[in-house]
């Protein structure tokens, strides 16, 4: 239940729902889901009956969703007391994340899997530096506020590798040490913005850039998010492999209502929905979203689900197939095709 709020409370520090929505990226509908589940946040009311937040629980706020980003589930810590929550937190910034007892098999598997882009980002420079070694340039730029300077990186690196591996063994290894620096509060909210534009252009530019693909039928995919989920840059990145691969995609950004996305599917004669999920979302809203996505498309659209969100679902969803990787789609696209042909 919301606890009533004090004389003067909103003057000292309380934030209503949109400041709270806008401070720590976490959607309004997120907001009132956790209340209701976990109780909390424990808003108060304002003269007018609306939700505040008061500052300490904007902060608790912040450190929850940083968690979310290193791949805790939010069924796992919103509802932590206070010490268990910050040992967490230290767990996760000294990289002993183990101390969770509850994701301990997740967590060895994300280690493995962050391993592996380690030694992907060490040959990418030099047999001799560490993954770590080759990122730093990159974050150094977005400690500096120096998006020319990270642009020109990404780039370069681009250049080098070609798109394919930039995005597989840069960009993909970048977007978890970024994500671990705000963990660790090492950037901010706007440092983690000003690197996801500087990514988005240089992308955005380099499939502008990739020849059009040969004539006659190439899947069209549509890539999209629930109205929930407001993070696209793995949709982006999907977005350079398939352009690669001769496919035709439509991106309609993020925050796609469900019955928009069967529409659009509908009017552009997609042969594949493609879904984002960043993991704000827990497992049984993403599962109950897809089976109710996968009902209002025709049988003959496939449904791809990817990203960290997806990734966590321990249930298959009938007709919804589950990228737990950037390179699972090259298979799956294999696999459409073959079918295709067969047709």
């Amino acid at each position: 239940m919301s606890a009533p709020l004090l004389p003067g409370e909103a003057a000292a520090g309380a934030y209503p729902i949109s400041a709270v929505e806008r401070e720590t990226g976490l959607s309004k509908d997120t907001l009132r889901m956790w209340e209701r589940r976990y109780g909390f946040p424990a808003p108060g009311r304002d003269a007018q009956g609306e939700r505040v937040y008061p500052a300490e629980q904007v902060a608790r706020l912040r450190q929850l969703r940083r968690l979310i980003h290193a791949g805790h589930r939010p069924g796992q810590v919103v509802a932590l007391a206070p010490q268990a929550l910050q040992t967490l937190i230290q767990a996760v910034s000294s990289g002993d994340a183990d101390a969770d007892a509850e994701g301990a098999v997740a967590v060895r598997a994300r280690k493995a899997r962050r391993s592996g882009m380690r030694e992907q980002a060490d040959a990418q420079t030099s047999g001799q530096a560490s993954g770590q070694d080759a990122l730093t340039p990159y974050l150094e730029c977005i400690a500096a506020h120096d998006p020319v300077g990270l642009r020109d990186r990404l780039t370069r690196a681009m250049l080098s590798l070609g798109l394919e591996r930039c995005v597989l063994e840069c960009v993909a290894p970048l977007n978890r040490a970024v994500g671990l620096a705000w963990v660790e509060g090492r950037f901010e909210v706007f440092e983690e913005h000003l690197y996801t534009e500087c990514v988005t252009g240089v992308l955005r530019s380099a499939v502008a850039a990739v020849p059009a693909a040969p004539t006659g039928h190439t899947p069209r995919v549509l890539l999209t998010t629930f109205s929930q989920e407001q993070h696209g840059l793995g949709l982006l990145m999907l977005e350079v492999l398939l352009a690669l691969r001769g496919c035709t995609s439509m991106p309609l950004g993020t925050q796609t209502p469900h019955a928009d996305i069967a529409r659009a599917a509908e009017a552009f004669r997609a042969d594949i929905v493609a879904l984002s999920f960043s993991g704000v979302l827990p497992p049984a809203q993403v599962r109950a979203g897809l089976q109710e996505l996968r009902a209002q498309l025709p049988p003959h659209i496939a449904v791809w689900a990817g990203g960290q969100g997806a990734a966590g679902l321990t249930e298959t969803v009938a007709g919804v197939q589950v990228l737990r990787e950037l390179e699972s789609m090259p298979p799956a696209l294999a696999q459409w095709r073959a079918a295709r042909s067969l047709g």
